[in-house]
């Protein structure tokens, strides 16, 4: 196991430098802008070294567990759509319908390999709304130094300890792959996962949640409370914005760990306090393991209204005047 988190740690490593490398060559750069928190130029497309790590490790499980062919395939299948389609919109920017419509795709053939191997519809259903939904939050998301990385890997480090079998295998492949990455994007972003990588994050991540449930180990609101700072932070922009009728679809700097950062003056404070909310999240969902479905139920509704309650106050702090306004602190500079 060793071994094998390390191989991953080393693809992440190697593999963002030389996506960096081609980044600078092609001009795969991220401009500042009042839609962005950076304000230097970034290269973008470093997220390409973690697609790999999860295409290699997929590769080595599906040869030594032919048993588990389908599943796997279709998880690999379903990444390099949602890397591929992220790719391409890196290099040039794409209708987000056409990018919509690719990711459905890849969330129907992860569904459909769910359906196949355990023959229960509703799994595979929920398995398809999480590749939706998480590989957008996941792109949502991705907005400062190390915020997305960080939280892929803290989740799929926690997956890795309760998913079983061969997926305890792939979860650590991109725990480990996200710790080779993060290097290069925090404290200080040399580069940036660009879409080829955020949205790969969030796919794998719902492809290990849909694989969590098969066996029943674990109470399924439980899974939710380490994704509670990724979920309500972008549900309740996107809702806000759809309100308002903004254009939700555009990029824009609303989220609340965006509007953090804008006061703090520091990417880091605030992903660090992101992931601590995680780590908390998943000491309670261990703690609450064996308690009765009501309590469960009873508590995530409490942990879900705080994070909630969170991003309002932050929210209505920033539009009050409660901080500075500015991309990041010299310490924080790419």
């Amino acid at each position: 196991m060793l071994y094998w988190f390390v191989l991953h740690l080393a693809i992440g490593l190697v593999g963002t430098w030389l996506a960096r490398r081609y980044a600078i060559r092609s001009d795969l750069i991220d401009h500042p802008g009042e839609r962005r928190s950076h304000d230097v130029p970034t290269p973008r497309g470093g997220g390409i070294a973690i697609v790999i790590a999860l295409l290699v490790a997929a590769f080595v499980l599906a040869w030594r567990h032919p048993q588990q062919i389908i599943l796997i395939a279709g998880f690999a299948i379903g990444l390099l759509l949602v890397a591929g389609v992220g790719m391409v919109d890196d290099h040039k920017p794409l209708s987000p319908l056409l990018r919509l419509g690719v990711q459905a795709l890849a969330a129907a053939i992860v569904a459909l390999a769910v359906a196949a191997t355990s023959g229960d519809l509703v799994l595979s259903l929920i398995a398809f709304a999480a590749a939706m939904v998480l590989t957008n939050v996941w792109n949502f998301m991705d907005g400062i130094n190390g915020i997305a990385a960080t939280q892929a890997a803290l989740v799929a480090g926690g997956l890795a300890l309760i998913v079983g079998g061969i997926w305890t295998w792939l979860a650590l492949a991109l725990a480990a792959a996200c710790l080779g990455f993060l290097p290069f994007n925090f404290p200080r972003a040399r580069i940036f996962l660009g879409d080829v990588g955020s949205g790969a994050l969030g796919f794998a991540i719902a492809t290990l949640l849909a694989v969590s449930l098969m066996d029943g180990r674990l109470f399924a609101p439980l899974l939710l409370l380490p994704l509670s700072a990724f979920l309500v932070d972008s549900g309740l922009t996107l809702l806000r914005r759809i309100v308002r009728r903004e254009r939700w679809w555009a990029a824009h700097a609303q989220h609340a760990y965006q509007r953090w950062a804008s006061i703090s003056g520091s990417h880091t404070i605030v992903t660090f306090m992101y992931a601590s909310w995680t780590v908390a999240g998943w000491l309670l969902a261990w703690w609450l393991g064996p308690r009765t479905e009501g309590q469960v139920v009873l508590c995530c509704l409490v942990w879900f209204t705080m994070a909630a309650a969170s991003w309002a106050w932050l929210q209505r702090f920033h539009e009050t005047g409660g901080g500075p306004r500015i991309a990041a602190t010299e310490k924080d500079r790419k």
